[in-house]
């Protein structure tokens, strides 16, 4: 029996090449049925174009189809992949530029903070269209999100639609920890790990070779090095006791205690609004990728060891393989709220995805996830309830926020953000409430 796995925001051709080159290395999935979804016409070509090239190059026989519309890519698939970004650049560049006249500083600015919650209100439209041509469509299929702002995207469409084969996915961790094994010199293979808490905020809760903590090791990579103690999560580090999953420009987002300082930035070299070049980046990619194979001249094929592909795998063959996932915390993480989103361990095989429990956090730790969850909360509210009232109480929730701002301008800034982006948000949400 055939696979059939729908992309959808396929568009975003450079992300979908490396799944579709991890996809094509296993044997199991060579015949796939890769039904590519965007509502871009020539990035959905380009997509379709990659995705060909690469089945070549990797040896694979699949069915490729594009589609312009969603449902018939969803159409009895096992899989569904959601890469779509909202507004793409452009909603991007306001979600920097508006806050930065209030002051407000963002370095990625995708998953808390003004720009996360912006982000999620104006995915949440798709994501509830998505549940339900997915409960429509293709009952039974897996869905893996890898859109941004993670948790609280997940929150939704399980609130929203009712959905309950729902992953979110993210690198994080899995390069946290080959960054880690390089810093104290143990190969990657050597080292068992375990971690928890949210998406962008889990922590490092075991770090060991055959039984012995390499923490100390760390330690001792970190006291001879002026440089690494120069960033922000080596500095979170040594005051919580525990490495944090996500780079240094994510996890100053998500605190109150660095963005709003000029000494901070400097003495930790944050560089504020670097997603912007990375959107542009992005863009640049995304043109030689196009050009390249409309010259017919071959493109890299590199996998990208995304924990998509091997979630497919797994459940197709029995596979048995541990990733990390964002699921509905329901008593995985003890002291963290029940109907927030967390990333635990997961087990994967013919079984689907399996969370792991991970019981109780340090209460240090903890209390910095119960924050950023009580933001994520009021947002996914404000889209439940139709309240706009909401948007403005996750914001001033939001500790980096609430650092940089009183509360009649975050108000303020709320206003300007629901003008801008009115057009992708649901229609109560595009309420002015003034401050």
């Amino acid at each position: 029996m055939t696979t059939k796995i729908a992309f959808i925001g396929a568009g975003s051709v450079v992300f979908t090449q490396g799944l579709l080159a991890d996809i094509f290395a296993f044997p199991e999935l060579k015949n796939a049925h890769i039904a590519l979804h965007d509502i871009d016409a020539e990035r959905l070509r380009t997509a379709e174009a990659a995705a060909r090239h690469i089945a070549s190059v990797r040896g694979a026989e699949p069915q490729v189809t594009a589609h312009a519309e969603r449902r018939p890519a969803l159409e009895d698939a096992d899989f569904v992949i959601n890469i779509v970004q909202i507004g793409m650049g452009e909603a991007t560049r306001t979600d920097f530029d508006i806050p930065a006249r209030y002051g407000i500083r963002q370095t990625i600015g995708d998953t808390l903070g003004v720009g996360g919650i912006f982000r999620a209100l104006r995915t949440f439209p798709h994501l509830r269209e998505l549940g339900e041509d997915i409960k429509e469509m293709c009952p039974r299929a897996w869905l893996l999100n890898y859109t941004n702002p993670m948790a609280m995207n997940i929150q939704y469409l399980t609130q929203a639609t009712g959905l309950t084969r729902v992953v979110g996915l993210c690198h994080s961790v899995y390069w946290t920890m080959r960054d880690l094994a390089d810093l104290v010199g143990v190969p990657f293979e050597e080292i068992t790990y375990r971690a928890a808490g949210v998406n962008h905020q889990a922590w490092v809760l075991q770090f060991e070779r055959d039984g012995v903590d390499l923490y100390p090791k760390l330690d001792a990579r970190i006291a001879e090095d002026e440089q690494l103690r120069r960033r922000v999560r080596v500095d979170m580090y040594r005051r919580l006791g525990f490495y944090p999953t996500e780079t240094s420009e994510h996890s100053s987002e998500y605190v109150p205690w660095y963005l709003h300082h000029d000494s901070e930035i400097e003495r930790l070299r944050l560089p504020v609004g670097a997603y912007l070049g990375i959107v542009e980046e992005n863009v640049a990619d995304y043109e030689r990728t196009r050009a390249a194979l409309a010259a017919g001249q071959p493109l890299e094929v590199e996998g990208t060891m995304e924990y998509a592909p091997q979630i497919i795998h797994s459940i197709v063959t029995g596979t048995p393989r541990t990733v990390y996932g964002n699921v509905p915390n329901n008593g995985l993480i003890d002291n963290l709220p029940a109907h927030g989103v967390v990333e635990v361990p997961c087990l994967v095989d013919d079984a689907g995805v399996q969370p792991t429990r991970a019981g109780a956090l340090p209460p240090q730790l903890a209390a910095l996830n119960r924050t950023y969850l009580s933001a994520n909360d009021l947002v996914v509210r404000a889209a439940l309830e139709d309240s706009p009232i909401r948007i403005r109480q996750a914001a001033m929730t939001d500790p980096a926020t609430a650092a940089a701002l009183p509360v009649e301008r975050i108000w303020a800034l709320c206003d300007e953000m629901a003008k801008a982006h009115a057009d992708r948000l649901q229609p109560a949400l595009r309420a002015r409430l003034g401050s």
